[in-house]
């Protein structure tokens, strides 16, 4: 039995195939369950959780028109990494491009910086995708307001 997340993203995807070649052959999510006779599969990556289904209704109330590639605009999911370098030989080796290298940043939270390094690359559809890699805390110096 899975352990749902509270939040779980539910992606309309042009070709369920390709996609999961994507996410499970070159990132390296699991597959945790599929329906091929709805064109669904559930996957997870180091807690992270997606759900994608075959686009195969034009008039299904799950469906907000028009769908046109890049599908994501307007959003990006940010799925924790473990190791951010090897993910993004994985993706450049397997032929995808990353939309930005990776790259070091510092997010004020309240009173302390969060620091991760990150990437953003596109699924097949056009979904944004952000993964991070943590890089733990360290005091703020001062606040600028």
């Amino acid at each position: 039995m899975v352990d749902f997340n509270k939040l779980l993203p539910e992606m309309i995807v042009s070709d369920i195939k390709c996609s999961l070649k994507f996410y499970c052959k070159v990132i390296g999510f699991k597959l945790e369950y599929e329906r091929p006779e709805d064109g669904f599969a559930f996957i997870s990556y180091n807690g992270s959780q997606l759900m994608l289904e075959q686009d195969r209704f034009e008039t299904s109330p799950w469906r907000v028109e028009p769908l046109e590639k890049p599908y994501g605009r307007g959003m990006n999911l940010s799925i924790e990494c473990r190791d951010i370098n090897a993910l993004a030989r994985n993706l450049e080796s397997a032929g995808h491009t990353l939309r930005k290298p990776i790259e070091e940043y510092w997010y004020r939270e309240d009173k302390q910086l969060q620091g991760e390094s990150n990437l953003l690359v596109l699924d097949p559809d056009g979904y944004l995708l952000r993964f991070a890699q943590d890089l733990g805390c360290k005091p703020l110096k001062r606040v600028e307001l």
